[in-house]
């Protein structure tokens, strides 16, 4: 078992096939294909559409009792209004994927730009009836990120009660200089804020979005591997998850920073190979 979880933002990427999965791969099996090659992945579905009781028993199935999917709740909830109101709604979501048992830990509440200090009482009371599940937070409000007294109240918060503080580094994308519609696109979307490195609980929780260059990356991700070697040397089970702008090169991406870490922490386990007939593109590369 690796000592830390690392994987990609989806199982489901077309573009993977022939490198990541075999080229006749069908959608249903590519998570079975993804779970034989890390052991994490972001539940970025969910955040946009609930899966059917079906769909849970099907992910069940398939996915190992030590696998990681970190479901973000639905937007309905986080970014519908006053958090305080939806509880109900995230109790509901919490027993929809209940048959997932361990392997959904943490749950994400991805918490959009306009939530801001003025609301840390919702947050509080939200948490509050959280508890018994695993969570991680991630802000977007500019005021979270100003190392003011608003940013230490959230810290104190959340600290407080052992929930992760998510960190999405996107440093290297927004470095990339390139006319790509998918760079582009990404750049975009992304949010560009500051580095907010955290353990608050036994989980930090690394987001990196990278460029598709994956060597312009490396010296982004080159202070995240000394912080990820050290989390692991005290203890801690760090989540790493690695994308790209298209995400055609997140596999790629995720299987270099293993392949990095390896060398501050010799004995770190060997991922699981491609398949030697399906080792195309970048993937062949490493």
């Amino acid at each position: 078992m690796l000592p830390y979880f690392l994987g990609c933002p989806s199982w489901s990427e077309a573009a993977w096939r022939g490198s990541v999965y075999p080229r006749d791969a069908r959608p249903a099996d590519c998570l079975s294909h993804y779970c034989r090659l890390f052991n994490a992945v972001e539940g970025n579905t969910t955040f946009y559409a609930r899966p059917s009781a079906a769909t849970v028993q099907r992910w069940l199935g398939q996915m190992p009792a030590g696998f990681r999917f970190c479901a973000k709740l639905p937007r309905d909830i986080s970014h519908a209004g006053d958090l305080r109101e939806q509880l109900a709604a995230a109790d509901e979501f919490r027993r929809l994927l209940a048959p997932l048992g361990a392997r959904v830990a943490p749950f994400w509440l991805q918490l959009p730009a306009s939530f801001g200090p003025q609301r840390l009482a919702e947050l509080s009371t939200f948490i509050e009836h959280w508890r018994g599940s695993d969570l991680a937070i991630e802000v977007r409000h500019p005021a979270f990120f100003a190392r003011g007294e608003e940013e230490r109240a959230l810290n104190r918060l959340l600290r407080d009660r052992a929930v992760e503080r998510i960190c999405l580094d996107s440093r290297a994308l927004f470095s990339c200089r390139s006319d790509a519609t998918a760079v582009r696109h990404a750049q975009a979307k992304k949010p560009h804020l500051p580095l907010r490195p955290t353990a608050f609980s036994p989980a930090p929780q690394l987001r990196f979005i990278g460029g598709p260059d994956l060597q312009a990356n490396e010296p982004f991700l080159e202070p995240w591997l000394d912080r990820v070697a050290a989390w692991i040397e005290q203890g801690l089970r760090p989540h790493v998850f690695l994308h790209t702008p298209d995400n055609h090169l997140a596999a790629a991406q995720a299987r270099r920073f293993h392949e990095l870490l390896g060398e501050r922490l010799p004995g770190l386990p060997a991922l699981a190979a491609v398949p030697a007939d399906d080792q195309g593109g970048q993937l062949g590369l490493l």
